[in-house]
């Protein structure tokens, strides 16, 4: 039987990987900025996330949610005292557009509205809800186009509110950090200016923070940088580094009834061991306080390349904007330096390494990067 061919596949087989490293068959070793589109949060094969999966399993791997699964409990706890949203409720699904397929569905039965906001650029999943949301007609098939999606100008507040005064809409949608849109943050006072329409109009707001969150950006959630309250804030990627896991964070107001939403394999046992390790391993090394750190580092360095039109981003989550087409700038890293990096359109280079990219592996980068720039 054939695969169905839909990627871009590089030539890399690689077969082993450790902290920000991947080595091929051919026993090559790449260092690794791009995570695995933003996935690999602690690190490969962290020593104890891959005890806690491997004792897990050892026990019970699955079993669905007509059973009481205490792990589900105790990984709530810890995302709701790291994140400091403890007062939030959780839902546990299997990624990121599911997480946001359960968000845009529990805003349609909590206010009995129709319509859902997202902005130009934005990526929200591959799922159909999450596709009507997401501004990209390569992947919008035509039956997403029937849905009820209202795509809106970033950063444009008095958009919104006509678009708010104009029909009643169940919730506006919106990324921490805009990730396949190029690496774009919020201007100041964009989230804050929607908390408050929303408030105002009776409008849910959601943060998608599938990519930006987990602390990629140098907080746990992107959104903590601003004084917005979310009514909902979907996780994934980073949560389960690796192993399939997403999350809905739903505020105390809104509350669930039986039936409400379901899922057959969200919030198993080896997921719930894989998120319970990601937590533990951010708090005790520190791993956002890192993000921060070295995401500034590089961000500041970066900034002095004067080949690049403009660099943005926050923590480990960077984006590099040129004025000619990135992948011949992508190739020769990969190929001739053995960097693993991503990109957005044509022209901007994304950066998602793991959160425990160091100073010295950061410099590796600048080093190699600096010398395919001037080559």
């Amino acid at each position: 039987m054939e695969l169905f061919d839909v990627y871009s596949l590089l030539d890399i087989n690689p077969v082993k990987a450790e902290g920000c490293y991947l080595w091929d068959d051919q026993g090559q070793k790449y260092l690794d900025l791009y995570g695995g589109h933003a996935v690999i949060s602690v690190g490969h094969s962290h020593p104890h996330y891959v005890e806690k999966i491997s004792k897990q399993l050892q026990q019970i791997g699955f079993y669905s949610n007509s059973v009481k699964i205490p792990q589900q409990k105790e990984l709530a706890d810890k995302l709701g005292k790291l994140s400091g949203l403890d007062h939030y409720q959780l839902f546990l699904c299997n990624s990121g557009a599911e997480a946001n397929e359960n968000a845009i569905k529990l805003a349609s039965f909590a206010t009995g509205r129709k319509k859902i906001i997202s902005f130009s650029k934005a990526f929200h999943g591959r799922t159909s809800g999450a596709v009507a949301l997401t501004d990209n007609p390569a992947i919008t098939a035509p039956f997403n186009e029937t849905l009820n999606a209202v795509h809106l100008s970033w950063n444009n507040l008095e958009q919104v509110e006509q678009q708010l005064k104009k029909e009643e809409i169940a919730a506006v949608m919106i990324e921490g950090i805009q990730g396949v849109g190029g690496i774009r943050v919020p201007a100041p006072g964009f989230l804050e200016g929607l908390g408050k329409l929303c408030k105002q109009y009776g409008t849910l707001l959601i943060l998608d923070e599938v990519q930006s969150g987990y602390g990629r950006s140098g907080k746990f959630f992107a959104f903590q940088y601003t004084n917005v309250t979310p009514d909902i804030i979907t996780t994934a990627k980073g949560m389960g580094n690796g192993f399939p896991i997403g999350g809905v964070m739903i505020s105390p107001h809104l509350k669930p009834r039986i039936g409400m939403l379901g899922t057959t394999f969200g919030g198993n046992y080896l997921a719930c061991a894989a998120g319970i390790a990601v937590l533990e391993i951010m708090e005790q090394e520190r791993l956002i306080e890192n993000a921060e750190k070295t995401g500034s580092y590089l961000l500041n360095k970066l900034a002095s390349f004067k080949q690049i039109k403009e660099v943005r981003g926050q923590g480990l989550m960077i984006g590099m904007e040129f004025e000619e087409p990135i992948k011949p700038i992508r190739q020769k890293l990969l190929e001739e330096e053995n960097v693993f990096t991503g990109f957005s359109g044509t022209n901007v280079i994304r950066l998602l390494p793991p959160l425990t990219l160091g100073i010295q592996q950061a410099d590796e980068f600048l080093s190699k990067f600096a010398k395919v720039l001037n080559s």
